[in-house]
């Protein structure tokens, strides 16, 4: 198994700082952005969101998992933050990447019936060819193919998540 670098650390920085103008001017208007960090995976990309953003913010995070290993599973296990109140409130969820769209899929179903102002989606990584559920990505960091990455906060089996890059595995 080998690892080639997708995105470099440079590439990552510049985007995000791009993003986070966007959803600054985007929500400039709203009271207060309540941002819902999906765990573990989109930590980095959240924190680093958030030390960009210029309007006010509130983060909570939640634990959603739908994965082992690199093979999907078809449910989703909401271990933490199911109960976060976002009534009335404009939701961002972070995600780290937005594969079959399963567990994005999942959560949003859940906010939804809390009643909240608003709820859209920033993914770092938007995956569109692996889609098995109909959600869209409001604010896509990059879009790759069918590739397995890590880095930046992903991992596979526990591994890679401290690189400052985004890695793909390939096999020689």
């Amino acid at each position: 198994m080998k690892l080639n670098c997708l995105f470099s650390k440079e590439q990552i920085s510049r985007r995000v700082k791009e993003l986070a103008r966007q959803i600054t001017r985007d929500y400039s208007n709203s009271n207060e952005l309540f941002i819902l960090c999906v765990l573990n995976g989109s930590i980095f990309f959240a924190a680093d969101l958030l030390r960009e953003l210029k309007i006010p913010c509130m983060l909570n995070c939640i634990k959603a998992k739908s994965y082992e290993g690199s093979d999907p599973a078809e449910s989703v296990n909401i271990s933490y933050g199911s109960d976060i109140n976002v009534e009335g409130k404009d939701v961002l969820i972070v995600e780290d990447i937005v594969d079959t769209g399963i567990t994005l899929k999942a959560l949003m179903d859940l906010y939804q019936t809390h009643n909240p102002r608003s709820v859209k989606v920033c993914a770092f990584l938007d995956k569109k060819s692996r889609r098995r559920s109909d959600v869209e990505v409001d604010y896509a960091g990059f879009e790759i193919g069918d590739q397995f990455v890590v880095g930046y906060g992903m991992d596979y089996n526990g591994k890679y998540r401290e690189l400052p890059y985004i890695g793909y595995i390939y096999s020689e």
